[in-house]
């Protein structure tokens, strides 16, 4: 069989390969949806769209694309991939997109799983927790473009989606995966379309995994992928051999961050006592982008021989970042930094760059399309969910990290740990 997932941006989607991967199902991860179908020898083909934070009619055209392209590939079951912190607003998109894709699969159930244990995403009584804290009491509730203030998964989906919602929550799963389908069972029957599933361990995962084996659509984070490539994961794959294909290669590295959630603030500032970095000045990249990108590119050149790589940020604290949105505008101070980024990777690449080290799904995707990169071999994992990917097409290899993902020496473990 095949899995296809719809991965709502860029580094979603390399965390949930990543996680299939070493559950030991051969993956292929292409950006965007290609214009026609490809030969691929994989157990599942992950689409990155960059969905999360456009306008939610534009998500469910992308995803239901998307969607049709998989159906093409092969594909017999489906998985929509979102954050494991459920970044969505009120109008969506996560509940508009879910609403698309069971009505053109024909469903009328499907779950909402969000959990990954491993970083600390868990789902109690139906309220999603940041490690220790509730959603809403976390970073995330100052995130500039999806500001997450409710914690609970039931309110959330019925604000954003048609439907009903309904909960299975963690005794039900202590209690196996049969229990947990025949709760789903008699949710259905009073007319729930999501079913949120608790998880406060692995074993929950995996549980849920043997309990939605036959759905032909889920949702959820990347966690829900542990479970279900343990079910279906084909023996003749080697997941150390599908890692070998992607791991990095090339010469010169650069570290870029975008993303200015809690973890990559703790992230950027450890590494900027470990090697050469510099902040991004906003204003020069809405009036002087060209300009301003080739002195970067110089800036990075001539610390490139330093023990780790140079470092280029744009991430900031909430007060800071509120500042700038206010004086510049939240839409074009963050356009301006992405395609001041894609200036400045562009002219990398050209220079000889081969490695780029990127925090921030928004900022992944575009170096990723800077890069001219259409497909991807899944490497080993720097940290859970964040794995090294290597181009199919070319000599460059990508670590794409998710805001919150990673420990606070993420940025240089990267490199020693997968040396030049």
């Amino acid at each position: 069989m095949r899995l296809g997932v719809i991965a709502d941006d860029f580094t979603g989607a390399t965390d949930i390969a990543s996680f299939l991967v070493q559950n030991g199902m051969a993956t292929v991860q292409v950006n965007g949806v290609p214009p026609e179908p490809l030969a691929l020898d994989a157990d599942a083909i992950v689409v990155s769209l960059k969905s999360r934070s456009c306008a939610p009619q534009k998500a469910v055209a992308d995803s239901l694309h998307a969607l049709e392209w998989l159906q093409q590939q092969g594909c017999e079951r489906f998985y929509f991939k979102y954050c494991s912190t459920f970044d969505s607003t009120m109008k969506g998109n996560i509940g508009p997109v879910t609403d698309a894709l069971l009505a053109a699969t024909g469903e009328s159930q499907t779950i909402i799983s969000p959990s990954l244990p491993v970083n600390g995403r868990t789902v109690y009584q139906g309220h999603l927790f940041v490690m220790d804290q509730l959603l809403s009491d976390s970073g995330m509730r100052h995130h500039p473009v999806t500001p997450m203030t409710d914690s609970n998964l039931l309110r959330l989906m019925e604000a954003q989606a048609a439907g009903k919602a309904g909960l299975v929550a963690s005794q039900t799963l202590d209690r196996g995966a049969a229990a947990v389908r025949e709760k789903m069972a008699a949710l259905a029957q009073e007319g729930v379309s999501y079913v949120v599933l608790d998880a406060l361990n692995e074993q929950h995962l995996l549980t849920q995994g043997e309990a939605v084996r036959e759905l032909k659509l889920v949702t959820g984070g990347s966690g829900l992928a542990i479970g279900l490539a343990r079910q279906w994961a084909n023996a003749a794959h080697n997941s150390e051999q599908a890692q070998a294909a992607g791991a990095p290669a090339g010469e010169r590295a650069v570290v870029l961050s975008g993303s200015c959630s809690t973890m990559t603030n703790r992230q950027v500032a450890r590494y900027r006592d470990q090697a050469p970095s510099l902040g991004i000045d906003v204003e020069r990249a809405l009036q002087q982008r060209e300009v301003y990108a080739a002195e970067l590119c110089d800036w990075v050149a001539e610390h490139s021989t330093e023990n780790l790589a140079p470092l280029l940020f744009a991430t900031s604290e909430p007060e800071k970042l509120q500042r700038i949105q206010q004086k510049y505008g939240a839409q074009e101070s963050s356009e301006a930094v992405e395609q001041l980024f894609a200036a400045v990777v562009r002219d990398l690449q050209q220079r000889g760059w081969q490695r780029f080290i990127v925090a921030g799904g928004e900022t992944s995707g575009v170096v990723a399309q800077t890069l001219g990169i259409d497909a991807f071999h899944i490497g080993p994992v720097i940290s859970p969910g964040v794995p090294w990917v290597r181009a199919v097409a070319q000599p460059v290899s990508l670590a794409l990290k998710s805001g919150n993902f990673g420990d606070e020496n993420f940025f240089a473990r990267a490199q020693t740990e997968f040396p030049l």
